[in-house]
């Protein structure tokens, strides 16, 4: 299933693109690397591997704030591991070595009766106090007085100055956490207890014991209590208790045995059955029990209860349906057990529960929710007791991201988003506030086309906004919050020594996605000492799993990417229709639809690429992933396999019934239908064209590893060759070390057709 189609004229204009690209690649002979031009790739790999390590300088600032909330200090890692340590006024816009290394590692070394590195000198907290000339500091968990003036130390319990007051963050409350019950009332003269599968009353101490509920027994039990603030009303839920079935696993190599262990779990998959709950009140006074006029919870648990404040017959619970296709904040009338939807959101594809937000304003009776009913995420302000929307805090063609924190007194909302900047690609996080009613946006990082992340000061009055992209190393700035205005510059990271090594930072591509209108966005890693004059084959690192994008956005140095480049490939990665943080139809895309994984977007931008680069082979393509994109690059050879020539798959979840369910149902639907079985990598197995690589950690506990061994059986079944690597012990990964290694070897032999190097060699001495 496509949510986007081509169109006769944007197919011709793909057909003509495809026929340059390839007239331009024969132009180039391939790179082949003889067998010890491949020997000396893979040492010189493995010594960068080691090298780059740590040769970025000064990344990131970790600010330790102080109590007057317009101080604080941080360490600087400089060359060779040296550090030093950075005071800051806020107010002055200076900033100053909180103090001299060498006297501070003296005066430690004496008061610890330990040496202290005054080069390399590794302190956990600082908290100046300035008036007493004194330092307060935290090394090898435990604490020291400094004297500024004498220079001395000695050891202290509890350091002497206040810590900072913190304004916390608001964030919504996951919807997955198990239900706590209560059993005392708020006013603590009342205890509901469940014996017997029925509800009791008595005095916290016991006495007094009376019996509420009669109809309950131990398989159907009444249960999961909550009481109304003033002690009249008890929620609690008639239980049908289902147990959760099995998965297993074997731990083959246990040490010091000679059997292997089986290992056995919980494991909800998609279509298994829920512990359901339905509703009911206990007048606890007159001891009436009414049923609440809704349908049972059969998803997850049961819900956090919100009493609306002035109003004791009142509550409120929220409710995202089995398949996740509806959600809604529902009130309940205590008294007669009616019921009302104050927030009712129904789609024709899928509610992305995991980032549904409301947060509750009881003094005023208002809900801020989010929503991507206009077709981006965006934030509500909805009427508590009418269900009436009062206004849309947020809009516009651009995606709200994530709520950092509420002000209820000034009504305003703290956020991040993406895309609000059109000349910018759209992935970039910037942060903003806005109104209630939607007015007075402030933009906090507006100065820099870049991704930010912002760090603030106790009172919120001062943030540090660092910035940066993949082809601009992270810059560390103080503002004000006020307006955003510039305080000071704080740091700029130094990558001169990563440099120095021959690396070019990755390219950032973009190219038109399969509708030949939208924007994907990805990133290209070259060997550094490649030649342009000959042609590369294309490794895409893939993972399309629709619960977020995955292309880097902030400043990375060096991982794995460029170091498999480093053996001869073009390395890429890009984030194609149906993952997250675009629009709404884009997300779309993956709706019961997770074998498409964005495939004709990711086939159609590098061929644009390599029409663009014709050292780039786009007739020669190479694909790994691990977990969801284990299942992603084993589908590339199973549903593109005129585009994808070898694969290594890691962990696959290569069927989604297989699979944890509150994530394949989330995308794939509920009921299981068809379209699971049809878009199996299981069921499609006998289809392989290509060369492929399997992984699977025999101990695996996040997708069960006969995944990869259903996958197996299917291809010996259909008589195909494929290569599959168990790693005895190992959990959820790539394989590790191991893993990785043969995964590099794996796409030396397939793509650059040459051996790697052999390890298994004796080395004969004389």
């Amino acid at each position: 299933m496509s949510f986007f189609n081509f169109h006769k004229g944007k197919i011709g204009t793909l057909v003509v693109l495809c026929l340059l690209t390839q007239v331009g690649q024969a132009q180039l002979p391939a790179y082949q690397p003889t067998k010890e031009e491949i020997s000396n790739a893979y040492k010189h790999m493995e010594l960068m591997d080691s090298l780059t390590k740590g040769s970025v300088l000064k990344a990131s600032i970790q600010p330790g704030w102080q109590a007057d909330g317009k101080s604080f200090w941080y360490k600087n890692i400089l060359k060779d591991s040296l550090t030093e340590y950075i005071y800051v006024d806020a107010v002055k816009g200076k900033k100053s070595k909180a103090f001299e290394n060498e006297k501070v590692a003296k005066a430690l070394s004496q008061a610890a009766d330990t040496t202290f590195s005054a080069t390399k000198l590794m302190l956990q907290q600082l908290r100046f106090d300035r008036a007493k000339n004194a330092i307060y500091i935290q090394a090898k968990s435990k604490w020291f007085a400094y004297d500024t003036n004498l220079h001395t130390a000695k050891k202290v319990e509890i350091p002497a100055v206040d810590e900072p007051k913190e304004i916390g963050w608001t964030r919504p409350s996951s919807r997955w956490r198990p239900f706590r019950a209560d059993s005392i009332s708020f006013d603590k003269k009342q205890k509901a207890f469940v014996r017997n599968g029925n509800i009791y009353l008595s005095e916290p101490n016991g006495k007094s014991i009376r019996q509420l509920t009669y109809e309950g027994n131990p398989l159907r039990p009444f249960g999961e209590l909550s009481w109304s603030p003033d002690g009249q009303y008890i929620v609690c839920y008639r239980i049908d208790k289902q147990e959760e079935r099995k998965v297993s696993y074997i731990l083959s190599s246990l040490p010091n045995t000679t059997r292997g262990e089986v290992k056995t779990r919980g494991y909800a998959q998609p279509g298994d059955e829920f512990t359901s709950y339905e509703m009911f009140v206990i007048n606890a006074k007159t001891r009436d029990l009414v049923k609440v006029k809704a349908e049972k919870i059969d998803f997850f648990n049961a819900p956090v209860i919100r009493w609306r404040e002035g109003d004791p017959q009142h509550f409120t619970y929220e409710k995202v349906d089995r398949g996740h296709q509806r959600f809604r904040v529902i009130e309940v009338n205590a008294a007669n057990g009616d019921t009302k939807n104050i927030i009712d959101e129904q789609t024709k594809t899928f509610i992305y529960q995991n980032l549904i937000y409301t947060h509750y304003l009881p003094k005023q009776h208002e809900i801020i929710w989010s929503s991507e009913k206009d077709g981006w995420r965006h934030l509500y302000l909805v009427d508590e007791k009418s269900g009436k929307i009062k206004n849309q805090i947020t809009k516009g063609d651009w995606v709200v991201r994530d709520i950092d924190s509420i002000d209820t007194q000034k009504r305003e909302v703290w956020f991040r988003a993406n895309g609000m900047n059109v000349e910018e690609d759209p992935y970039h996080i910037h942060y903003y506030r806005i109104k209630f009613d939607g007015t007075g946006l402030v933009k906090l990082t507006n100065h820099v086309k870049a991704t930010h992340s912002l760090a603030f000061s106790p009172d919120r009055s001062y943030y540090i906004d660092t910035y940066s992209t993949m082809t601009s190393p992270p810059i560390m700035e103080l503002r004000k919050t006020s307006n955003a205005s510039l305080v000071m510059k704080l740091e700029e990271s130094d990558i001169s020594q990563y440099l120095s090594f021959g690396f070019k930072l990755p390219e950032i591509f973009t190219a038109k996605g399969r509708d030949g209108k939208t924007d994907i966005w990805g990133i290209v890693y070259r060997p550094s000492q490649f030649d342009p004059n000959k042609k590369y084959p294309i490794i895409e690192n893939i993972y399309a799993g629709p619960q977020d994008s995955f292309v880097p956005k902030a400043f990375r140095h060096y991982g794995e990417m460029q170091s498999m480049a480093e053996l001869g490939f073009i390395v890429v990665q890009m984030d194609g229709m149906g993952t997250a943080n675009r629009s709404k139809a884009f997300h779309d895309v993956c709706w019961k639809n997770l074998a498409d994984a964005g495939f004709p977007d990711r086939i159609a931008w590098m061929k644009s690429l390599a029409a663009k680069y014709p050292y780039i082979d786009s007739t020669k393509v190479g694909v790994y992933g691990t977990s969801a994109g284990g299942q992603n690059s084993l589908g590339a050879l199973l549903f593109h396999p005129g585009f994808y020539d070898a694969a290594v798959s890691a962990c696959g979840c290569h069927d989604n019934r297989v699979d944890k369910q509150w994530w394949n149902e989330q995308w794939m639907g509920y009921p299981v239908g068809k379209h699971y079985d049809e878009q199996s990598n299981v069921t499609n197995a006998a289809k392989l064209q290509g060369d492929l690589l399997l992984i699977v950690g025999e101990a695996d506990t996040n997708v069960p590893p006969e995944s990869t061994y259903r996958v197996a059986d299917a291809l010996i079944k259909a008589n195909k060759d494929f290569e599959l690597l168990t790693i005895p012990g190992m959990g959820h990964s790539d394989g590790g070390t191991y893993g990785k290694r043969k995964k590099r070897d794996f796409f030396v032999s397939k793509l650059l057709g040459v051996n790697p190097p052999g390890r298994n060699k004796v080395t004969v001495t004389q």
